[in-house]
């Protein structure tokens, strides 16, 4: 009798219920350890930079910042975010630059991300992070800091580098949407992120990538606001909006009333403190 109870507690453990969904790895959309935290430009809250350096490990955790995607030949110990890492108490910031894809395929260059914590890419232009950096040891230990439960965020170019999709990843300029760099570092499967996305009258612009790539999820961020993203549960943090592009429509008021574009035109909003189911693309109520 006490082996059939155990095995019908094996049994019932391994069994969907009606409504219930099984989570494993392989239907991750974000990363499996760790958190992602997307900003979408114009980062002025010390309120998202402090979420960054609690979700590293506190004051001293290992933190490398990389300022690559702005497209300069040299960094000074205070560029990009760590300056201000540094004013708000980070005591162990380290800046790692290079555009020689040799040198960031080798054992000395990436000895400051063994340790890391946290890594953060700054703004610019995201394809010169996948022209420095993409399949080198570089990324391979980028990747490994996620695996140890660390914290990889970005801003702007540092923020549509973690999805899978890169938009604006064209090296003529960043208006066109789906350019000659198409891959992004992946920390967000099967996902476009977008930046900048209200302030710049940006809204429109994802259709573009989904009219092609009808898979993806698309996300688009306004400035001063970020996703935090662990598995596949993101929840905004900021002072605007994050749009969400997944075919359907979503409002605090209901839908029942509202007289919507067709499903390939939709998009919706959502602000600090909502939450957002990656996997079955839903807002979490």
């Amino acid at each position: 009798m006490k082996h059939i109870y155990l095995l019908l507690i094996l049994v019932l453990s391994f069994t969907k219920l009606p409504g219930q969904h099984l989570e494993n790895d392989k239907e991750l959309i974000g990363p499996a350890k760790g958190s992602v935290l997307i900003v979408g430009g114009a980062m002025k809250s010390e309120s998202i930079i402090n979420r960054f350096i609690e979700l590293a490990g506190g004051k001293d955790a290992v933190i490398v910042v990389i300022p690559t995607a702005s497209g300069g030949e040299n960094y000074d110990e205070n560029s990009s975010l760590a300056g201000r890492l540094r004013d708000l108490g980070a005591t162990n910031v380290t800046v790692l630059h290079t555009t020689d894809r040799k040198v960031a395929d080798s054992d000395a260059f990436v000895k400051p991300l063994i340790d890391a914590d946290a890594v953060w890419f700054g703004g610019g232009r995201q394809w010169r992070l996948v022209d420095s950096y993409k399949n080198t040891k570089t990324e391979l230990m980028f990747q490994k800091i996620l695996k140890r439960g660390g914290v990889i965020g970005g801003s702007s170019a540092g923020a549509t580098i973690l999805g899978s999709y890169l938009a604006r990843g064209d090296t003529k300029n960043n208006q066109i949407m789906m350019g000659d760099h198409e891959e992004g570092f992946g920390y967000l499967k099967n996902v476009a992120i977008d930046q900048h996305v209200l302030a710049r009258n940006r809204q429109f612009d994802m259709f573009d990538i989904l009219k092609n790539r009808p898979e993806l999820l698309g996300i688009g961020l306004d400035e001063n606001t970020a996703i935090v993203v662990n598995r596949n549960q993101f929840e905004v943090i900021g002072e605007s909006y994050v749009l969400v592009y997944d075919g359907g429509f979503w409002s605090r008021e209901g839908t029942d009333l509202k007289n919507l574009p067709e499903k390939t035109n939709l998009f919706y909003f959502l602000r600090e403190g909502d939450k957002y189911d990656l996997l079955n693309r839903n807002v979490k109520e």
